[in-house]
């Protein structure tokens, strides 16, 4: 049988359907309710005029409905748009027209980002409210489950990625490139059917509803948060007996930051699981203290169809002497290729030298939508999938990434990546989070600038910040000025937006990317 997100609901509900699949805020449902409001949703979006292969978009927080959703849609054959409700309208409008959905579930929270111009996208057959009106049409819809069959090169999820260095691209993920969750949550998790999951990342991005699907795959438990509430966390961990999370290293400090850490139980953790970037020393010391579980890395992203690398708790020992590991994002999954390659001459890397990141697995997507050009650039004709992360690999196989090829800083005639210049200053006890970007020089045309927030504490100024840099790196890779700031600007998945931090600097000016 083909896998496709439908076999969750209709498989889980047969084995064990009176097991909690879903909790949220107070509120559990088995894997045989699940399954029926997901077939309910299904046919009411049948009964709309919704066909397979058609788009149904979905523009809310974190929210139950989300992944009634994600199964009804794929119960029938359609294609779930995620929406990223922190952008503005004119950025909804781009996506919806690329999009073109047959019908929209929104959130009237968001309702200022459902404008006239959505409103007249070219098929756009109706918009449903969550809340009394989504629940009167699914309710007004049968629980027979409509049984589409489907194909593992369907296409079921289309998420628009989060525009670190562009126009958000809208990345097809198939049945196929699906199929792979369950195992990667096994493998790479130890997930199963006793786990107890708790999914806070926003489920329009990869790294929600990738990872927020893989406890419910192997009949697990899965705890929805609506969003990141360091607070309602904690309680959730000590309520459900969580036993497995992913969060963004950013979250981790809030989390030790917060006033319950000291009197919530949170014993029932075995892992964490964090990505996006990679988590400090001195971070990770507090964590392991603080929660007690093991640590892992996932790099991947949305053209994966989630994570592809991993560091595994086994590699996370801040103080024993293969620390350095911790600065690696880690090796890849069983069913994962990868490769380094020179970006100009298109030849593996030699080794121990930087190359960008290639790999290519069934999780790889077949392209983006509507951009054949793009999808052509980005994916080779082996199927090789073209990342744009720059990485060197070490004689065990450990890929150890350095920073985005577009966000290299070129400084007279030395390549300069930011993320091993925030590496060293991230190593400062009183460095809390830092970002670098390059800035104009008429000089050397590109030096390098530093944005970081302090921890609470003793003051430091920029001048001993640079010389601490000086005694770890090159001196033309160390920052020539630097920014105290609150807090650093970051999307949804909580990647840094370094295209904010340079606009002020490169305004008017045309910053050349190699």
């Amino acid at each position: 049988m083909t896998f496709s997100l439908a076999t969750i609901a209709r498989e889980n509900a047969l084995r064990t359907p009176d097991a909690p699949a879903l909790s949220f805020e107070g509120r559990t449902v088995s894997f045989a309710e699940l399954n029926a409001a997901s077939s309910q949703v299904a046919n009411a979006l049948r009964a709309d005029g919704v066909g397979a292969r058609d788009r149904v978009a979905i523009l809310t927080k974190n929210v139950p409905e989300f992944f009634e959703v994600v199964l009804g849609c794929s119960k029938m054959g359609a294609v779930v748009v995620g929406l990223n409700w922190r952008l503005a309208a004119p950025e909804i409008e781009a996506i919806v027209a690329d999009a073109t959905p047959t019908l929209l579930v929104a959130n009237r929270e968001h309702a200022n980002l459902v404008t006239p111009s959505v409103l007249a996208s070219p098929g756009l057959k109706r918009v449903v409210w969550i809340g009394e009106e989504f629940d009167a049409w699914r309710g007004a819809a049968a629980p027979t489950d409509p049984m589409h069959v489907s194909r593992p090169d369907e296409v079921a999820l289309l998420l628009y990625t989060s525009g670190t260095t562009g126009v958000p691209k809208g990345v097809m993920l198939t049945n196929e490139n699906m199929s792979f969750t369950p195992e990667m949550a096994a493998t790479a998790w130890g997930i199963d059917q006793t786990s107890v999951n708790l999914v806070a990342m926003p489920l329009f991005h990869i790294g929600g509803i990738g990872y927020g699907l893989s406890a419910m795959c192997l009949g697990g438990h899965t705890v929805l948060m609506r969003e990141v509430d360091p607070a309602a966390i904690l309680k959730s961990i000590e309520r459900y007996r969580v036993t497995h999370a992913f969060f963004v290293p950013a979250v981790i400090q809030m989390l030790l930051a917060a006033a319950e850490i000291a009197a919530i139980d949170v014993s029932s953790l075995s892992l964490l699981v964090y990505g996006a970037a990679p988590i400090g020393e001195e971070l990770l010391r507090r964590a392991i203290a603080a929660f007690g579980c093991g640590f892992t890395q996932a790099y991947g992203m949305t053209e994966t169809a989630g994570t592809v690398v991993v560091l595994p708790a086994s590699d996370h020992d801040p103080d024993g002497p293969r620390a350095h590991l911790l600065r690696a994002c880690g090796r890849p999954l069983p069913w994962v290729e990868a490769r380094l390659v020179n970006p100009q001459t298109l030849s593996d890397a030699d080794a121990g030298d930087i190359g960008e990141i290639w790999l290519r697995c069934g999780g790889v997507t077949p392209g983006y939508w509507n951009q054949p050009i793009e999808s052509e650039a980005a994916i080779t004709a082996e199927g090789w999938l073209r990342t744009g992360d720059a990485a060197y690999q070490d004689g065990d196989g450990y890929l150890f990434l350095f920073d985005r090829f577009k966000d290299m800083i070129v400084s007279g005639a030395e390549n300069v990546y930011p993320a091993e210049v925030e590496n060293a200053l991230g190593c400062h006890p009183a460095v809390s989070e830092v970002a670098v970007i390059g800035v104009p020089d008429e000089r050397w045309g590109e030096t390098v600038k530093a944005f970081v927030v302090l921890r609470p504490g003793p003051a430091i100024d920029a001048a001993t910040l640079i010389n601490f840099a000086r005694q770890r790196l090159a001196k033309y890779k160390c920052p020539t000025s630097i920014d105290f700031v609150d807090s650093l600007p970051r999307n949804a998945s909580g990647k840094l937006l370094k295209k904010e931090l340079r606009a002020a600097h490169w305004q008017g000016l045309e910053r050349g990317v190699n």
